[in-house]
């Protein structure tokens, strides 16, 4: 995609123009706990922690200043004793989504295959990647691909206190509201550790707890052929798929996708994202 285009989301929000939605409503409603739910085990998953992102790019956004209305105060939701880790609805659906960006060495090659299938996903980002990286957000708010809160930092929540767990929660955010154009609906832990602080704090925050059904453990790098096999031997009606664009060399996560995608198509799957709250 070229650079102007990636400038029309925040060309429009300068320009006081109509508000973005950030994901379609064609999604698929994820699941609010029963059988559509599973227990998350009790030892945090494996993972790298999300490395700060690269020097910043010669077109980096910069945030947006205080000349815009408020922020409107979050819509509280019930508290969670468990995250989501499928998705419900009828039919071959299943998520897609990446976590530990944005990254523009791999971010970008990921939009693009996803653009060129026309398929949606969340991106569940840290703060810290976010800041010199706002541009693949707007691109992410154009391209109607949902953005997802990280932390800032990727720490061990259940390491943290409350106030620790918060600030993390909060700032992340924030920097996103400001180049992704709204706050984010949708929280996942670093690791996979859940407590019930996080649990809390992110339904003060609107947010909606996500886990995953199947891992691609792609940021154990173990070679591009087993993350496509992950990926089409887990693929199933309601799945969520973890995958990351950051973290670590992400090389082989970019050339499974350009494999898996078009076999999960061509199988009948529909790709989707969750429907956005009103």
């Amino acid at each position: 995609m070229q650079k102007d285009q990636l400038f029309t989301r925040r060309r429009m929000l300068l320009a006081g123009g109509a508000a973005l939605g950030a994901a379609g409503t064609a999604g698929a409603v994820l699941a609010a706990g029963g059988a559509d739910t599973a227990r998350t085990a009790a030892a945090p998953a494996a993972g790298p922690r999300a490395r700060r992102a690269l020097a910043p790019n010669a077109f980096r956004l910069q945030p947006l200043t205080g000349d815009g209305p408020p922020r409107a105060a979050p819509r509280k939701l019930k508290v969670r004793q468990e995250p989501i880790l499928r998705i419900s609805g009828r039919g071959r659906r299943m998520v897609l989504t990446f976590d530990d960006g944005p990254h523009p060495d791999y971010t970008p090659d990921i939009l693009d295959t996803l653009a060129e299938y026309d398929v949606r996903a969340m991106f569940f980002v840290c703060g810290e990647c976010v800041v010199d990286n706002k541009e693949l957000l707007a691109r992410m708010a154009d391209e109607g691909h949902v953005v997802g809160n990280h932390t800032w930092t990727h720490p061990l929540l259940t390491s943290l206190d409350r106030d620790e767990i918060r600030d993390e929660m909060e700032s992340t955010s924030d920097v996103i509201e400001d180049a992704y154009g709204e706050r984010p609906q949708w929280f996942r832990a670093p690791y996979g550790a859940w407590n019930r602080a996080a649990f809390q704090l992110g339904a003060d925050m609107g947010m909606e707890p996500m886990a995953w059904t199947v891992d691609t453990t792609d940021w154990m790098e173990p070679g591009t052929s087993a993350i496509v096999d992950r990926v089409e031997e887990g693929a199933a009606p309601g799945v969520v798929v973890l995958s990351h664009d950051a973290g670590g060399d992400r090389s082989q996560t970019v050339r499974a996708i350009r494999e898996w995608l078009p076999y999960l198509l061509d199988s009948g799957y529909h790709l989707t994202v969750p429907r956005r709250r009103v």
